[in-house]
């Protein structure tokens, strides 16, 4: 039976590489993507897809990507919340947040919830890292300090942020299975400055977009994962402590709410 899968960061990298598999196995997908050329490139490696563009770092254009997706499927059985990157410097987006945070947990967050109610009875998959080792986020201040402002930690916190909304998800909808994962070092355009881009794009040891892509497939369909869980590698892992704690994630829900728009 042919599901409805929609994919954000879905023009390249992990996205496309699970949308590939996605419309191989018969599903209509949903490719979501910010740059016109690449979501060209990428259609044509998805045949069937519908494509939709949206920058994260604009609410606004977020709230239209929903109701566009929500106008044209009454069921999502699938939403994987791909998207997301790291900012090389400070910059504050035209909604006041700091624009790691807001990228890779605000817009998900929102695009989410706009669309809870076509996901009963579907799954959620939060593309997360190992990365969230590197820092937490504070729900006290989403808008972030430019002066002590770093780059890994932005990113770390972020990632954070997706396994926390994951595990509370899990918690407050659960008619909707919520899980997270870390696809491992991926070879991807990923990263800030010439070193960190090279080391991502030759470094020998590094995870094909296809392996990631193929985990976040089996995230998305295999029975039997545990909701709120964060995976790695298809084993069930407890992340970091402050990653693991129901009180800062309800924390983070709350001011996320707030945040977006969508509280009560």
């Amino acid at each position: 039976m042919s599901r409805t899968v929609v994919v954000t960061g879905g023009s390249s990298g992990v996205g496309l590489a699970a949308a590939e598999q996605f419309a191989a196995a018969g599903d209509e997908v949903v490719l979501v993507g910010r740059t016109p050329a690449r979501l060209e490139q990428a259609a044509r490696r998805v045949p069937g897809a519908t494509v939709m563009r949206a920058d994260f770092e604009d609410l606004d254009q977020v709230r239209d990507l929903a109701a566009r997706i929500g106008e044209r499927y009454p069921r999502i059985d699938i939403l994987a919340n791909n998207a997301g990157g790291m900012v090389e410097h400070y910059r504050r987006t035209k909604d006041g947040f700091e624009a790691t945070v807001q990228g890779n947990h605000l817009a998900p967050f929102l695009l989410t919830h706009l669309l809870r109610d076509r996901l009963t009875g579907g799954r959620v998959v939060n593309t997360s890292s190992r990365a969230h080792q590197r820092g937490a986020p504070d729900p006290d201040d989403l808008a972030g300090n430019p002066a002590r402002f770093r780059s890994f930690p932005a990113y770390g916190a972020a990632k954070t942020a997706n396994i926390l909304f994951a595990a509370e998800a899990a918690r407050r909808w659960p008619g909707i299975t919520s899980v997270s994962f870390h696809p491992g070092v991926v070879r991807s355009n990923f990263g800030v400055g010439k070193v960190t881009r090279f080391f991502y794009k030759y470094a020998p040891f590094l995870v094909t977009p296809e392996k990631a892509g193929a985990l976040l497939v089996w995230l998305a369909t295999t029975d039997g994962l545990t909701n709120g869980g964060y995976y790695v590698d298809h084993h069930l892992e407890k992340p970091a402590a402050h990653a693991s704690d129901p009180a800062a994630a309800a924390r983070l829900w709350d001011a996320s709410e707030e945040a977006t728009g969508v509280r009560g």
